[in-house]
């Protein structure tokens, strides 16, 4: 078992996922893994950062597979005996003028985007060693789409009680709501990303609470962040930051200092906490 530290970045074959795996073979000191669902693009990434002499190692991660993310796991725990660094990255959108129906949209945007994130922090989080860092990459979307929900959605999103069970039945209602066409009745907004973005928040204050409760002690940060507009393929190319701009503030919040306390549970944009 290696006692070298060890980063994981989920989707990370481009986009801000690459450059927040260039960003930390600079700066993280330890295995930095650049994952893909597709190894040859995973592998094509590696060899692009290797061409700018960095050393990124590669995994396959699918998080839409649980058998994909827990071979990780596995390999994690047999070879570092656990993880320093989690950025979950892997994401998906609609483009806006997609013809897919909504309701089919909101089912697969919400499969990758909160329970795909959701099934690598169940597998994950209990190999984060004392000190880790986790990084959930949402949006400014998911605060926006928040201030669009009725009322009593947003008592529920913003609750510092709410479990990660009532927060999944919560994401379930939005998919089913959307296949009866129900849903701006039942008080959500018209976007799929924006909702599955507010998971991807309030799932990280749940899970920033219960290390509170669990594993006081082991300093572990947990945070959810905006990486900015970034020109991506989901972005587009008008978009305002590079994709290495869009990665500072993933890369602020997974190098966190070991005497740092905070932030935690918090929704960071531009390296500032924001009020969710």
């Amino acid at each position: 078992m290696s006692n070298v530290p060890v980063a994981v970045v989920t989707g990370s074959n481009k986009g801000i996922g690459l450059a927040i795996v260039r960003a930390l073979c600079k700066q993280f000191p330890g295995d930095v893994y650049l994952t893909s669902r597709d190894p040859g693009r995973g592998q094509a990434a590696v060899a692009q950062l290797q061409e700018e002499g960095l050393q990124p190692l590669f995994h396959q991660l699918d998080i839409d597979d649980l058998q994909s993310i827990r071979v990780l796991r596995d390999f994690l725990k047999e070879k570092y005996g656990g993880i320093n660094v989690l950025v979950n990255n892997a994401g998906i959108a609609f483009k806006v003028n997609d013809t897919t129906p909504f309701a089919i949209q909101a089912e697969v945007t919400m499969k990758t985007n909160f329970f795909g994130t959701k099934n690598v922090c169940t597998e994950l989080l209990p190999l984060m060693k004392p000190y880790g860092r986790v990084v959930n990459v949402s949006s400014m979307v998911s605060c926006s789409a928040l201030g669009r929900c009725s009322q009593e959605l947003q008592q529920k999103f913003r609750s510092d009680a709410i479990t990660e069970d009532e927060l999944v039945q919560l994401m379930n209602k939005f998919v089913e709501d959307t296949k009866k066409s129900v849903h701006e009745k039942e008080g959500w907004p018209n976007t799929a990303y924006g909702v599955s973005k507010i998971g991807v928040t309030v799932l990280s204050r749940i899970q920033a609470r219960m290390l509170n409760e669990k594993r006081k002690g082991d300093h572990i940060l947990l945070n959810a962040c905006c990486p900015g507009w970034v020109r991506t393929d989901m972005a587009g190319p008008k978009a305002t930051k590079s994709p290495d701009e869009g990665a500072e503030t993933p890369v602020y919040l997974a190098l966190l200092p070991s005497n740092a306390d905070a932030p935690h549970g918090q929704f960071v944009s531009e390296k500032t906490v924001k009020t969710w």
